[in-house]
């Protein structure tokens, strides 16, 4: 990922990969040059903070609307794996005042994250989407 691509560069080419991942026929040819599922785990990795705000940006995106799955299993999860007591209380406030937010949280699942972190998660999600 190139250090200057904005937040909106992030969505944008992630959003292109996860159209092209989720299609039941794709052509793998086509997966040539689609960066945006690694743009935005590198994001996760060195700037979470910016990857937190790109996950918020992406949740209020209708275009999304069909990937939030997606989104959760991804960033929102690898997030709270990585980062998760650094975040668990916004993850808190945005999950108990946004029900779209705790609905995306509630297709998180606990992979790495501590079980700390997991039992606050579930605490807050919605899982009947």
């Amino acid at each position: 990922m190139n250090g200057s691509q904005s937040l909106e560069s992030v969505l944008d080419e992630w959003y292109r990969w996860v159209n092209w991942v989720t299609r039941d026929a794709r052509d793998e040819r086509e997966s040539e040059g689609l960066t945006g599922y690694y743009d935005f785990m590198y994001l996760v990795e060195t700037d979470p903070e910016l990857a937190w705000k790109a996950i918020l940006a992406a949740i209020d995106q209708p275009r999304m609307e069909p990937f939030l799955g997606n989104l959760a299993a991804s960033p929102l999860e690898e997030l709270l794996d990585l980062h998760g007591a650094a975040f668990i209380g916004r993850v808190e406030q945005r999950a108990r005042s946004d029900p779209r937010f705790a609905r995306v949280l509630g297709g998180v699942w606990q992979s790495a994250m501590p079980d700390a972190i997991w039992q606050r998660v579930q605490a807050v999600w919605n899982t009947e989407c």
